[in-house]
């Protein structure tokens, strides 16, 4: 019986495309049921219809304009994704942080992807940040971790770590290029570990 999973994201979806890889080649043997995006631009809407896979787009805004709470954006879309009953959910450049009244509903089994090693740049900008701080001399190195997810942001327990240097030759986006190849092969890594695959 194959596991299921659910991939949440906001943009392009090259970590849902590894994920797609992975699977389609045999070396990740799970399904992904669904993907959610929080934004119907986002290009990796694209990725998964062309691999087959449903798609729900789910916008925060329209909560907002009505006067709703975050916390009844997150209740509505925990309750969508529960129907799906999924093994895992991967926050795999998902932009929205999740309440514990979504987490609650998942029983431990929700992983983010975070373009930094764990204490380091929490939230948003993780790359740039970590960038700036090389540039000013405060660091050498920055990384990739992903870590299960709770309500305080990127303070999960890390499932894989892996470090990337920064070098004196980068530029910011040579850094992102080189972060986003290390995010491929660590996403499905991690769900294989998590899943014990």
């Amino acid at each position: 019986m194959l596991r299921r999973i659910i991939v949440f994201i906001s943009g392009n979806g090259s970590n849902l495309q590894a994920i797609i890889d992975a699977i389609q080649s045999g070396t990740l043997e799970c399904k992904i049921d669904l993907v959610v995006s929080s934004k119907k631009t986002a290009y990796g809407l694209t990725r998964a219809e062309k691999a087959g896979i449903p798609t729900l787009v789910f916008p925060l805004k329209p909560y907002q304009d009505a006067g709703k709470t975050r916390i009844e954006y997150d209740v509505d879309l925990a309750n969508k994704v529960k129907e799906y009953n999924p093994d895992l959910i991967v926050l795999a450049g998902w932009m929205l942080i999740l309440s514990k009244e979504f987490i609650n509903h998942f029983n431990d089994n929700i992983i983010n992807l975070h373009p930094a090693l764990p204490g380091q740049f929490d939230g948003v900008n993780a790359i740039q940040h970590a960038y700036e701080a090389f540039k000013r001399g405060e660091i050498t190195k920055t990384g990739v971790m992903v870590h299960k997810v709770i309500p305080e942001v990127d303070k999960g327990e890390p499932l894989i770590i892996e470090e990337v240097p920064i070098f004196e030759s980068d530029t910011l986006e040579t850094l992102e290029e080189r972060i986003h190849s290390v995010e491929h092969k660590v996403i499905v890594q991690s769900i294989k570990k998590f899943l014990q695959i």
